[in-house]
């Protein structure tokens, strides 16, 4: 299991966030297409990422649905076969919803600055620090406190749940 500290904020202007994304960053930019496929699951939420027709990953994921920085452990399993396995677990589990979006990625140490311009739903930056196993979430969250003042993001900005979700709610 991987642990990260997670925020989401809607931004009105991706490219003025980018500007100060690639200041502070390390590394990047990556231009990533993501298809994000979300099936049913009691117990925290599972999905399929295709990045192709031959290259996916099955995410599990617990976190809390809230805004502001939060905990999150995630499980992840490549494969390269996305679109029978997305098949097979919509027969079995059924499909929740299906997201997709354009994702810069730019890395700030161990800080991952996504910009996504998210289809139906508009532009957010979603922010992830990864944490060390020594590490507590309250480091991981000043960390992310951190990002987001040098981005500029606001807390007002900050939004909660997963982009499935706000697509139900728009």
């Amino acid at each position: 299991m991987a642990r990260n500290v997670e925020i989401k904020a809607r931004v009105a202007d991706l490219a003025e966030v980018e500007v100060h994304a690639r200041r502070i960053a390390t590394e990047g930019p990556t231009d990533i297409a993501q298809d994000d496929t979300f099936f049913t699951c009691t117990n925290g939420r599972l999905k399929l990422r295709e990045f192709s027709s031959t290259q996916g990953q099955l995410i599990f994921y617990s976190r809390p649905d809230e805004g502001g920085p939060k905990v999150s452990d995630y499980w992840i399993t490549d494969t390269h076969s996305p679109a029978v396995l997305r098949e097979t677990l919509a027969k079995a589990l059924g499909i929740v919803g299906r997201v997709r979006k354009q994702r810069r990625l730019y890395l700030l140490d161990r800080t991952r600055i996504h910009l996504d311009d998210v289809e139906g739903l508009g532009s957010f930056v979603e922010l992830e620090v990864v944490l060390r196993d020594d590490e507590s979430p309250a480091q991981g969250a000043e960390t992310a406190r951190q990002v987001m003042k040098s981005l500029g993001i606001a807390e007002s900005q900050l939004v909660q749940g997963a982009y499935v979700d706000l697509e139900k709610r728009s």
